[in-house]
């Protein structure tokens, strides 16, 4: 299994740990793999992206444009941002939930994200939408939207790594208190899906 994959948000949305998550399932599968992360901006709520490379023939953990199998996208204007890594025939999965840029924000503009999803819809052919807010309403936290979005990638197949890969890793790298509201939801793609 050869995957290039982006993960892209804002700080705080978990996509370091999501990125982690993926890398970790992936090696106690014996692969190969490679990652490199961008956070500089993330206590800002500036735009946090990972790179992560899975299989046998990695010489680098950066995503050459052009090249990734995946898009996971927790935030529809850092998703748009990163289509450029997108290949032809890959796949954008992304979160409906919008995170108002401090420089909109300031500037009094308005940001809902509902421009860029429909970019996206124009732009991508294989492209999954999550009304997130709607699955953190049901679950009761915000906190979980990265394993949410990690749950629904593996749901599609687009990740290659299955439901319960994701929670061996899940439980191997959290403390034993997260376990309970993350593998919930893992269980709400599931039955929503």
């Amino acid at each position: 299994m050869d995957k290039n994959i982006v993960l892209c948000g804002v700080g705080g949305q978990g996509t370091v740990l999501a990125s982690k998550l993926i890398a970790a399932a992936a090696m106690e599968k014996g692969l190969s793999v490679m990652s490199a992360e961008t956070i500089g901006m993330a206590q800002r709520g500036g735009s946090v992206f990972s790179h992560l490379r899975i299989g046998e023939e990695i010489y680098s953990p950066m995503i050459a444009r052009g090249t990734a199998d995946l898009i996971l996208g927790f935030e529809p204007g850092e998703t748009v941002r990163m289509l450029e890594y997108l290949k032809p025939d890959g796949q954008v999965i992304v979160s409906s939930r919008a995170v108002m840029p401090v420089t909109s924000a300031l500037s009094g503009s308005t940001y809902s994200g509902e421009e860029m999803l429909n970019l996206l819809r124009l732009k991508v052919k294989h492209l999954l939408i999550i009304d997130t807010d709607e699955a953190i309403a049901a679950l009761g936290t915000a906190k979980v939207m990265n394993v949410l979005m990690l749950g629904a990638a593996a749901h599609t197949g687009a990740l290659g790594l299955s439901e319960e890969e994701l929670c061996g890793a899940l439980k191997k790298r959290l403390p034993e208190k997260l376990w309970e509201m993350n593998l919930k939801a893992l269980a709400y793609v599931r039955e929503h899906a």
